[in-house]
């Protein structure tokens, strides 16, 4: 019998999962949040392997399910970091349930597509017997929402010992993700001349002013209809308002469509020169995600959900799409990779983030039946 999803008790479960805040700079609390995803996948039968955490970030947890033959099996990635601030619960998006909407943070992006799958793969292991065909593992990821800067590694070497992966990311009203954007984020900095603000500013340069020169200048780059785009989304700088800032920093996030477009954002940004004498810039390259472009493969996998969801009457597309995620990593390796296969909502990164609850049941109908073809 086909195993489908109790749409009350994953709106129960996602609400457990969103209820421990777990934002990606804070280790401690997405730590609290990783032993709720082990307390889970250990329940399902799963033996845990716990990677301390590295760079200030979070553990990262490998659960692993052995198949009864000896094949290469299943991958599932998931990230339980999100960009809420400890205390957006008890301040501006606190849970609750509105018509078919469920808001609060992390609830789409990505617990709700987490605690979806895992709730699948538990009914198909009971039915099974506790044990798939093929070896299924789960790696639940602390850092996704900053480039997997500590975690890459271990996504990139799982990803080489099985057959396929899935990645519950966020869907889109009946669409799911056959490839990503490449995504690279830099660190700018420019330097000034330092002087008081008040009796003697003309003796110096504002690294902030340079900066917001520089920022409009990156910015006017983006071309939105080719998908080349540059956004600064963070800028410090500043110590007391009447001292010339020296120094001002910022971190841009460029995406790119081609690998000719990777090629002329990093050629831009490395030659960007200091708009004012007496300023100068340095770049610091940051974390990467590789261009992830759809291989036979990966079609093939779309070809199987598609054929899940032609066969309830949903339609079902696929995109390539801008926002990046791990399976850039393992789509880049050439690894058959399905991603965006989680629940779909709106306000995502916002104080408005809700999971469309009316998304559970699909969903989870293309990911039990997914499943159950690859490892079951």
């Amino acid at each position: 019998m086909p195993v489908t999803a109790n749409v009350d008790q994953v709106v129960a479960d996602i609400i457990r999962w969103a209820s421990i805040e777990s934002p990606t700079y804070d280790a401690g609390a997405v730590n609290r949040m990783l032993d709720e995803g082990a307390k889970d996948l250990a329940a399902m039968g799963f033996r845990i392997e716990r990677q301390a955490g590295t760079l200030g970030f979070g553990d990262v947890v490998v659960g692993r399910l052995d198949g009864a033959e000896p094949r290469p099996g299943l991958l599932i990635l998931a990230h339980v970091d999100t960009v809420h601030a400890v205390g957006t619960l008890a301040g501006p998006l606190p849970i609750r349930i509105e018509g078919d909407k469920l808001y609060g943070p992390g609830v789409t992006d990505m617990k709700g597509g987490t605690v979806l799958t895992l709730h699948v793969l538990a009914k198909l292991i009971a039915a099974r017997g506790g044990k798939l065909k093929r070896t299924v593992t789960v790696v639940l990821i602390p850092d996704e929402e900053v480039g997997s800067p500590s975690s890459r590694a271990t996504i990139e070497a799982e990803a080489k010992k099985h057959a396929h992966v899935l990645v519950p990311e966020p869907g889109r009203d009946h669409v799911c993700v056959t490839g990503r954007h490449a995504v690279l984020r830099y660190n700018i900095h420019v330097h000034g001349q330092p002087s008081h603000a008040g009796a003697a500013i003309r003796r110096g340069v504002s690294s902030i002013r340079a900066m917001a020169r520089l920022i409009e200048t990156m910015e006017d780059w983006s071309d939105y209809d080719k998908g080349q785009t540059f956004a600064v989304g963070r800028v410090n700088s500043g110590t007391w308002v009447n001292v010339v800032p020296v120094l001002c920093s910022a971190e841009v996030l460029c995406v790119a469509a081609t690998p000719e477009d990777v090629a002329d954002i990093d050629q831009r940004l490395r030659t960007m020169r200091a708009p004012f004498p007496g300023t100068r810039v340095t770049i610091e390259a940051g974390p990467v995600r590789p261009l992830y472009v759809a291989n036979a493969a990966t079609m093939a996998l779309y070809a199987k959900a598609k054929a899940i969801a032609d066969a309830h009457g949903w339609p079902f597309d696929h995109m390539q799409s801008g926002g990046g995620s791990d399976g850039n990593f393992t789509g880049a390796l050439g690894v058959p990779t399905l991603d965006g296969l989680g629940v779909w909502g709106g306000g995502i990164h916002t104080k408005e983030e809700f999971c469309d609850i009316r998304s559970i049941t699909p969903r989870g109908t293309i990911l039990a039946g997914l499943i159950e073809d690859l490892a079951g």
